[in-house]
């Protein structure tokens, strides 16, 4: 995600204001990732089978947070941002044995939200005060959304499937229990772009819910995308991101129990 850099016209001059107005223009696409920085492409992969009830993800009591940093040597030009989804759709499938478990999940591209106040007050961190000027918030999503990084008009959704299920090393032999941890190998599409990524999952079934939730650290490049940098790399994006997720889903009544009430 593309950090957006504030004007600063009297210590930066003329020309990094020109640059740095309305939330950065959108730059030239960079070079790919180098294929070492790169998660290795996934095609061969077939995602999970879905398997056992399913269960409908409930947008409201989910969300999705991305944490994206400024670097260069003008990082103190810009802002750190936070950037959410409070529209989380799919279905998760929950058979007897939880280790077969999958799901796929749809992040809408247009519906992200950039430096929400409550989310960067929840932060409760220096580096994410609270304001950030209006047009840099817009300018970021402008950016953001555009041909040279999401590339929203013609890639709608983010998709997020199951490739399998591990059980994670604190929790080797709890995968199948109501409650634990897994590592979860998660094939992404991004603007096309078909790539994996491992991601520890806490997950809890209850009452017919299940609710998922975790952080992780992941790179820009692991999904197939180059991070902002302008000025020979004195503004840009770090690629490391720090994500955080929780994923609420509720069972899917069938008709024919909904005709026995």
């Amino acid at each position: 995600m593309r950090v957006n850099a504030a004007c600063k016209p009297r210590a930066l001059g003329a020309a990094l204001s020109a640059l740095l107005l309305g939330g950065c223009p959108l730059p030239t696409r960079a070079p790919a990732p180098s294929p070492e920085a790169a998660a290795p492409r996934v095609e061969a992969e077939t995602p999970a089978p879905h398997e056992g009830a399913p269960y409908d993800v409930i947008a409201d009591e989910s969300l999705l947070v991305i944490r994206a940093y400024r670097g260069g040597a003008l990082a103190s030009a810009g802002h750190n941002h936070v950037i959410a989804s409070h529209s989380l759709s799919g279905t998760v499938y929950v058979p007897g044995d939880l280790r077969r478990a999958s799901f796929e999940i749809h992040v809408p591209v247009a519906e992200l939200s950039v430096d929400e106040v409550a989310l960067r007050e929840r932060e409760g961190s220096a580096d994410f005060p609270p304001e950030v000027p209006e047009a840099a918030r817009q300018g970021t999503r402008r950016n953001m959304l555009g041909a040279a990084l999401l590339d929203g008009e013609r890639h709608h959704d983010i998709v997020l499937r199951t490739l399998r299920l591990e059980p994670a090393a604190a929790a080797a032999g709890d995968a199948g229990a109501a409650g634990g941890m897994v590592l979860a190998r998660v094939q992404t599409t991004v603007r096309g772009e078909v790539r994996a990524i491992t991601v520890p999952v806490s997950y809890r079934l209850t009452d017919g819910t299940v609710t998922a939730s975790g952080e992780a650290r992941l790179r820009q490049s692991e999904l197939g995308l180059t991070p902002f940098s302008a000025m020979l790399g004195a503004l840009q994006v770090q690629d490391e991101m720090r994500i955080s997720f929780r994923v609420c889903a509720r069972r899917v009544r069938s008709v024919q129990s909904e005709l026995r009430k």
